[in-house]
C-alpha cells in the first residue's frame, strides 16, 4: 500500500488525482483547514439548536413527507440512527470495490467543506475505514437519484454505527467483526449527521468518475484499433487530410484525424496506390464519429469535476452567515443527463467498431472471406462478429435514457426525481460492453493485417501487433475463439496505449 495521501478539503479535486487514487492505492486525509471548517460548523449547529426553537428540516424534524413532525431534543441522536437503518434498502448486485472507494472518498470530500454539520469523529472514522481497507457492502439498486443516493449511501453509512457488512482483506464480514479487530467504537451520531451522510450524489458521482476513467482508456484504444483496421482494409488516407477538418473544426474531430494520421505515419500499406476512390463510412468517418464522442467525454467530465467539488447534502449550513438553508443540491439531474449522454456517445464507439469488423470479414479488398484459409471447411472470424453485433444491440437497448423518467415518492413530497442512479449503472454496462467490442475488432484487424504481408504498417502499429501476437497466435484453422476473445479483452485492459501516442 502506498503511503501517499490524497488531501481532501475545499481545494478543487481534478481528474488526474482521482486516477492516481485508484492507480497507486493512495490513502486519504482531510487537511487542517477542512478539520477546522468541520468542527466550526458542528459547534455552530450545536449552539443553534440549544438557543433556537425553530424547526430545521431533518435536524429536529422528520424526513420527506414527515418534515412537519417535530422531534424532541432527547431523541435527535436516535432520529439519525433510525434514518440510516430505515433507508438501507438496497438490492441487486454489489457495487464494485473501486467504485465504493470513490464513494467513500467523495463523501469525505463533500463533508470537508464544513457546510454539513457533521462531527469530526464521523469524518475521521470514514478516513480510518478507507485507509484500513474496510469498505462497506453497497448495492446497485435503490436510489432514485434525487433525495440524494439514499439507499446506497445508507449502506455506506451503516458501518459507522457498527452495523451492516464490509469487505476487508478479501472477505465479507459484519462490520462488528472489524470493529473488534481495530478496537473501534460505533459513532454516536449527532443531530443532522445521518441526513448529511445519506443526502448527496456520491453514488452517481463515483459511478460517473469510474465510467469516465474507463472511457478515457477505451477512446485511446478506439483510435489505435481503428488505425489497424484502416490499414488492414487498405483504406485511402484522404479522409484524414487536415484541410478537411479545418473547415469543420470540432475539436474531437480534428484531434482524431491528427491522431490516426500519426499512428499510421510510416505505413507502407497506407502509402501504396489504392484501387478504390472512397471507403465505407465506418472508415472514412472515423474522425467525425470518434471525435464527437471525445467532445461528449470532455463535456461530461467537466460536469462531473464540478459535481465532485460540490456540497450535495441538505440542508446546508453557513456558520459565518448564521444560516441553515434547505434546498435541493442532492438532485442528480445534471449527472443523470450526462450519464445518459456518455452512454449514448460510448455506444457509438462500439457501433462503428462492429461495422469495421463486419467489413474486414466480408471478403473485400483481397482479404479472404471470414479471414481464414479454406473458408467453408473453416468458419474463421464469422461468429466473433455475431458476438459483437449482439453486444452492440444490447448497448442500443441500454441507451434508452433513464433521465426522462420520474416516479413520485415520499407521499408526493419528492415528486420529480432524476433516476441518475439507473443512468449510472447502465452507463457502466455500456462502457464495459464497448471494451468487448473493441477487443473483437482488434482480434479481427490483426488477423486481417497478416494478409497484407510482406507490406508493413507503421512502427507504432507493428509494435502493438507484435505484443498482441505474443498473447494470441495467427488463426490458420478453426479453434475455440472464446479463448482468443478473452485474451484480447485482457490485452486491451492491460497494455499501455500511452506508449504509442504522441
Amino acid at each position: 500500500m502506498s503511503y501517499n495521501y490524497l488531501p481532501l478539503d475545499k481545494s478543487p479535486l481534478n481528474f488526474q488525482q482521482v486516477k492516481n487514487l485508484l492507480a497507486f492505492d493512495q490513502l486519504v486525509s482531510i487537511t487542517f483547514d477542512a478539520h477546522h471548517r468541520i468542527t466550526e460548523c458542528r459547534e455552530y449547529l450545536d449552539k443553534k439548536l440549544d438557543n433556537d426553537e425553530a424547526l430545521f428540516y431533518g435536524i429536529n424534524t422528520g424526513f420527506g413527507y414527515l418534515q412537519n413532525v417535530k422531534i424532541d431534543k432527547t431523541q435527535l441522536q436516535q432520529l439519525q440512527s433510525n434514518l440510516i437503518q430505515s433507508h438501507a434498502c438496497g438490492l441487486g448486485e454489489e457495487v464494485p470495490i473501486d467504485i465504493v472507494k470513490l464513494m467513500v472518498m467523495l463523501k469525505i470530500k463533500s463533508l470537508s467543506y464544513g457546510h454539513s454539520g457533521v462531527q469530526i469523529d464521523t469524518v475521521k472514522r470514514l478516513m480510518e475505514m478507507y485507509n484500513a481497507g474496510v469498505f462497506p457492502v453497497i448495492y446497485t439498486q435503490g436510489s432514485l437519484g434525487a433525495s440524494g443516493d439514499l439507499a446506497p449511501l445508507s449502506h455506506l453509512s451503516l458501518p459507522l454505527i457498527g452495523l451492516g457488512e464490509v469487505w476487508h482483506e478479501g472477505k465479507k464480514m459484519p462490520a462488528a467483526e472489524v470493529y473488534k479487530k481495530f478496537d473501534w467504537q460505533p459513532i454516536q451520531l449527532q443531530s443532522k449527521e445521518g441526513l448529511a451522510l445519506i443526502n448527496g450524489t456520491q453514488f452517481m458521482s463515483a459511478y460517473g468518475m469510474h465510467n469516465l476513467l474507463i472511457a478515457e482508456r477505451l477512446l485511446q484504444w478506439a483510435d489505435i484499433i481503428a488505425a489497424i483496421s484502416f490499414d488492414a482494409f487498405d483504406c485511402t488516407m484522404e479522409p484524414l487530410h487536415p484541410k478537411i477538418h479545418s473547415i469543420r473544426s470540432h475539436k474531437g474531430q480534428v484531434d482524431t484525424a491528427a491522431n490516426i494520421s500519426s499512428i499510421l505515419n510510416g505505413s507502407a500499406i497506407a502509402t501504396q496506390k489504392k484501387q478504390q476512390v472512397q471507403d465505407p463510412y465506418s472508415f472514412r468517418c472515423i474522425p467525425q464519429v470518434h471525435g464527437a464522442t471525445k467532445d461528449t467525454f470532455d463535456h461530461v467530465l467537466s460536469v462531473f469535476i464540478k459535481e465532485i467539488n460540490s456540497v450535495t447534502d441538505n440542508p446546508n449550513i453557513f456558520p459565518d452567515e448564521d444560516l441553515i438553508v434547505s434546498g435541493g443540491n442532492f438532485h442528480g439531474q445534471p449527472l443523470a443527463l450526462c450519464l445518459d449522454f456518455l452512454a449514448i456517445a460510448m455506444s457509438e464507439i462500439g457501433n462503428i467498431s462492429e461495422r469495421r469488423t463486419y467489413q474486414l470479414i466480408s471478403g473485400q479488398r483481397n482479404l479472404p472471406l471470414f479471414l481464414v484459409k479454406d473458408a467453408g471447411l473453416n468458419s474463421g472470424f464469422m461468429i466473433p462478429q455475431y458476438t459483437a453485433a449482439g453486444i452492440v444491440s444490447e448497448n442500443k437497448q441500454l441507451c434508452t435514457p433513464a433521465s426522462v423518467d420520474s416516479i413520485s415518492s415520499s407521499n408526493n413530497q419528492e415528486d420529480h426525481v432524476s433516476m441518475g442512479a439507473n443512468a449510472a449503472t447502465k452507463c457502466k454496462r455500456v462502457v464495459d460492453n464497448v471494451e468487448k467490442v473493441l477487443a473483437i475488432e482488434l482480434l479481427t484487424a490483426v488477423q486481417a493485417l497478416e494478409f497484407r504481408r510482406p507490406l508493413k504498417s507503421s512502427d507504432k502499429i507493428e509494435a502493438i501487433v507484435s505484443a498482441f501476437r505474443k498473447e494470441i497466435s495467427f488463426n490458420a484453422a478453426d479453434r475455440i475463439l472464446h479463448e482468443d476473445m478473452v485474451k484480447a479483452i485482457d490485452f486491451v485492459r492491460s497494455y499501455n496505449t500511452e506508449l504509442h501516442e504522441e
